[in-house]
């Protein structure tokens, strides 16, 4: 009798487990996802790859997302090295990310244009679409505060996880680039990037009204 309360208990405890991981997967996985603003890096995309072939196009796509990737996770590991060389508190740093995040969100929602430069001598995989496109300053932040807010190992490898999900897909959107941009015409872009910079906007605020809190505390 008591061996079957226990296993009991113990699959009870099994299946809080998992709930707790999925929720904190989705949660983060949903903030990087919008965090990368998708819509926005793929309307650049397709005007950076406008004479590119089919064929090229998807090459630039696949090159795009591992350029993403370790930049990304180089930010994401790099964030309590950074704070603490230059002496910067969580916190403070929570209050810059969070503003220039809004600032980022408010040219989202006002559709302001990004003039950007093509380099038809060279790659533009690196510059100008991985930096400074999908991973700007206001990323840059964000991702910074992200992984030093990482208290264990198991939330880092969650956090990690979330992360190059987010990341692929996005990778996946620029790789059916040309599909998307049929179905859903460069209006249905305008407003998704609209959309995103709502989301973004109301993540901004969080994290300056957690690191004022934090600070005030």
């Amino acid at each position: 009798m008591g061996g079957k309360t226990a296993r009991k208990r113990s699959a009870a405890g099994s299946g809080g487990f998992v709930y707790q991981s999925a929720h904190l997967f989705i949660s983060i996985w949903i903030k990087l996802f919008f965090l990368l603003t998708p819509f926005f890096v793929l309307t650049m995309f397709l005007s950076l790859t406008r004479d590119a072939s089919p064929a090229e196009r998807r090459k630039t796509a696949l090159w795009l997302t591992f350029d993403i990737v370790l930049i990304s996770f180089v930010l994401y590991f790099l964030g309590n090295t950074i704070f603490s060389v230059f002496g910067i508190t969580l916190d403070a740093f929570r209050v810059g990310a969070g503003a220039l995040l809004f600032l980022s969100a408010v040219d989202l929602v006002r559709g302001s244009e990004t003039a950007v430069h093509q380099d038809t001598a060279g790659s533009i995989t690196v510059v100008p679409l991985a930096i400074p496109i999908t991973v700007g300053p206001a990323t840059t932040g964000a991702l910074l505060v992200m992984g030093a807010e990482v208290s264990s190992a198991w939330e880092r490898i969650i956090g990690c996880t979330a992360l190059l999900g987010a990341v692929l897909c996005v990778g996946v959107l620029l790789y059916l680039s040309t599909a998307v941009e049929r179905i859903l015409g460069q209006n249905g872009l305008k407003v998704l990037s609209k959309l995103t910079g709502l989301v973004l906007s109301a993540l901004a605020a969080q994290i300056i009204f957690t690191g004022v809190k934090n600070f005030l505390g």
